[in-house]
């Protein structure tokens, strides 16, 4: 909550040294915008070659088609959801966003005072590559040292984003915003704010609905009383933020609707890494938004998309347990992929962070659905799965 106070604080700070400050102050939030810009696109390749890395090579074994079941579900999950969210965001949105030719009446512009670049070491798909290559690797040959060596460097990027990159991003929006507010598109922009985070809102509870409903229907139990029990989860994971934080709560909860302990405690901490449902509806309607609001490039359709959102799904398993992390993990894909601008990848951290602590909330609540289905399907006996899963949970809860 202090981080998003802080940025509401960068927003109201920006467009006032748009509106009223002269312009070299003006320019020095650009400067530092075009600066953090440069320090996110040098760090994207790095936080996906390391996260992921270890996500994949701290998978848990010996758990055979559990594993697989739970993976699968996640992965199916994540994408369906990031379909359904792109579907309506592109269907709903294109009527009630304001045209950009109706509001764009640009007063002036002004350049950074420094134009320094930091070029990455890598461009994205390839680090996505080396990551899947080097991960699956670790996890085949057992490499220990490999795997250290993965660990580190996520714990570095980590300690990078939250003592560094977090920190910076109310400057960074409020040197979005002062940009927007002396091209006189900033309050045309605001006005999108409050229907894009109802319609992400409502759709997290569409999803939540859709997972609980054929659930109950598979367990033969009241979908109302599941969704019911799994609240408290919901609710701890709005203030945190955090999937980590939240996992004492949903594991307590899945319990209470009646999955097994050793499958609670194999199924919930995997899914806080790889089951990202509630951050891929929020990242594909915010990134349906911006293209509209911006103008920068028309909407894509859903069979463009789609390659997008699958990878979506794979670049956000084990994203940073920061606020944000998701987003994060995902601004390599909306340059490469979808043409973002700086200037929307600045928009679209702003939107995604005002409604993080929902979309968290809607990623661990799925988590307590997925795991009734694994539970429901595991073949193993209760007595097989108590010793095969001890260890395997043990190596979940680190790399959460």
């Amino acid at each position: 909550m202090k981080l998003i106070l802080k940025l509401i604080a960068g927003i109201v700070a920006g467009i006032l040294v748009g509106l009223f400050a002269p312009d070299v102050l003006v320019q020095i939030l650009i400067t530092m915008k075009a600066l953090i810009s440069q320090l996110i696109g040098f760090t994207i390749p790095l936080l996906i070659l390391f996260f992921v890395t270890s996500g994949i090579a701290n998978l848990p074994k010996n758990s055979g088609k559990l594993l697989g079941k739970t993976v699968g579900l996640s992965y199916m999950s994540t994408m369906c959801a990031g379909a359904m969210a792109y579907l309506v965001a592109s269907q709903v949105l294109p009527s009630v966003l304001t045209s950009p030719g109706e509001v764009s009446n640009a007063v002036r512009t002004l350049a950074p005072l420094i134009d320094l670049k930091i070029p990455p070491v890598m461009g994205v798909m390839t680090a996505l590559a080396i990551a899947f290559i080097f991960g699956l690797g670790i996890s085949a040959t057992n490499s220990e040292q490999l795997r250290k060596a993965s660990d580190e460097g996520r714990n570095i990027i980590e300690l990078f984003l939250s003592k560094v990159m977090v920190p910076s991003l109310p400057f960074y929006i409020s040197g979005v915003f002062a940009d927007m507010t002396i091209q006189g598109t900033v309050f045309s922009t605001l006005k999108t704010f409050t229907f894009v985070l109802m319609l992400i809102i409502a759709l997290h509870w569409l999803w939540l609905s859709f997972q609980f409903i054929t659930t109950g229907a598979l367990l033969g139990r009241s979908p109302l009383k599941l969704l019911k029990t799994m609240i408290p989860a919901y609710v701890t994971a709005i203030g945190t933020m955090s999937s980590a934080a939240s996992l004492p709560v949903t594991l307590r909860q899945t319990q209470e609707n009646g999955v097994k302990k050793p499958i609670a405690n194999f199924v919930i901490p995997l899914c806080a890494n790889i089951h990202m449902s509630g951050s891929a509806i929020s990242i594909t309607s915010v990134c349906v938004a911006v293209i509209l609001v911006t103008g920068n490039a028309t909407v894509p359709s859903f069979l463009e998309a789609l390659p997008f959102i699958g990878m979506l799904g794979i670049t956000m398993v084990a994203a940073p347990g920061a606020p944000g992390g998701a987003v994060m993990a995902a601004v390599g894909l909306l340059g490469s992929m979808m043409g973002f601008t700086e200037a929307m990848i600045g928009l679209q951290i702003a939107l995604h962070l005002a409604q993080d602590g929902f979309g968290t909330a809607c990623n661990i609540t799925g988590d307590g659905a997925l795991a009734m289905w694994v539970d429901k399907f595991a073949e193993e006996p209760e007595d097989m799965l108590s010793d095969t899963l001890s260890t395997d949970t043990e190596t979940s809860s680190q790399t959460v």
